[in-house]
This record gives C-alpha cells, structure tokens and sequence, in this order.
C-alpha cells in the first residue's frame, strides 16, 4: 500500500528530529532527511522545498504535538487553578526530556527561534480557545465581564502559559507547592478580578 501525503509528510518529519537530533540542525542536510526517512529527494522537495521550510514544519508539528499531549494531560482536572498548576508542571517536564529541543536550545537557538515565535502565535490561539470554558466554568458559567475584557485576560494567560514553559525563570516546576503559589498570585489573581468586573 502506497503512504498518501500526509503519511510521507510525517515520516519526513520523524526523519528531520531523528537526524538534528544525531547531528544538530546545521549539519543536518535535505540529502540526509531523504535517507533516513526512506524517500528520493525529489519527494521530499514535493513536501518542503527548502532546509528552512523543513525545519519551520517540523518546529510547527513538534508543537501541535506537545501541546496535544499536554491538552489530553489536563483534561481530567477539576477546576482552572488545578489545570494551569497541573499543566505547568506537566509541560516543564516534557520539556526538560525533549531531547532535540534541549539539544538545539543548548547549541543553535538563533537557527530556531524565529521559527519558535511563529508557531507561538498559533499556538496561543489554540490555547485561548481552550482556556475559555474553563475561564467561564470559574466564574459560574456566565460572563459577568465585558467581552473584551474576556478575551484581554485570555490573551494574558495564554501569553504567561508560554512563557513560563519557554522560560521557567527563578521558579522550581518540581515543587508543587511553588507553582501553586505562582498560579495563584499571577494567573488566577488576574482572571478573578477581571471575572468580577474589577480592572486587570
């Protein structure tokens, strides 16, 4: 049977990670992602036609992938506070064992994090969307704030949520209790006074 585009696609992709992982993304070539994935060259060009094209849809896919898991991680939580608190320590721990991004964050950061900001503004999207149930769920299943200010604190969160997996900062994410208090005092603060109708 014959893999259709999207099967070609991933394997392409799995082929790239395997390879910058091995030799980092400088001196991974096209020529070299071929081989591994098992493909000619001319059907890797039909799929990226550049080394950058390449590696922006592997940046894009390796996100959607660990956002995906991550999603399915916290679906089961109880309330906003836990799922951010939960989520936080989950995504800092995938992170912390992803070995191709802790390789080429270590050695060739510049190479990749154009392609970072990127997928980052997809990302948020995916990740407002997500938090605005349980924004609502929160505040009893109604809005009781202007729109906008919805939407404003929203933005603030997936943009702290991001930042704090991208960088951790001073704070430890393998102490519980310390993310806890980081939820609190700088994400749920914001959603409750915005929630209540207060300023944010």
């Amino acid at each position: 049977m014959t893999p259709n585009g999207s099967e070609v696609r991933l394997r392409i992709l799995a082929a790239t990670a395997r390879c910058m992982t091995r030799w980092s993304v400088s001196k991974t070539t096209m020529a070299d992602v071929a081989v591994e994935a098992g493909i000619s060259r001319a059907t890797l060009y039909r799929h990226f036609s550049t080394r950058d094209d390449l590696l922006a849809g592997l940046v894009e896919h390796e996100f959607t992938v660990f956002f995906g898991d991550l999603a399915a991680f916290i679906d089961g939580s109880p309330d906003l506070e836990q799922l951010l608190v939960d989520g936080l320590i989950q995504a800092n721990r995938a992170l912390e064992g992803h070995e191709l991004y802790q390789r080429v964050m270590a050695t060739e950061p510049h190479l990749v994090l154009p392609h970072l900001m990127v997928a980052s503004a997809g990302i948020r999207s995916l990740i407002i969307d997500y938090l605005r149930p349980w924004l609502l769920d929160r505040a009893g299943g109604r809005p009781p704030a202007e729109p906008a200010d919805v939407e404003a604190v929203l933005d603030y969160l997936s943009r702290m949520v991001l930042s704090f997996i991208e960088s951790p900062g001073g704070w430890d994410f393998g102490d519980r209790s310390a993310v806890t208090h980081l939820v609190r005092s700088r994400f749920i603060g914001a959603v409750d006074r915005v929630m209540s109708g207060g300023t944010h």
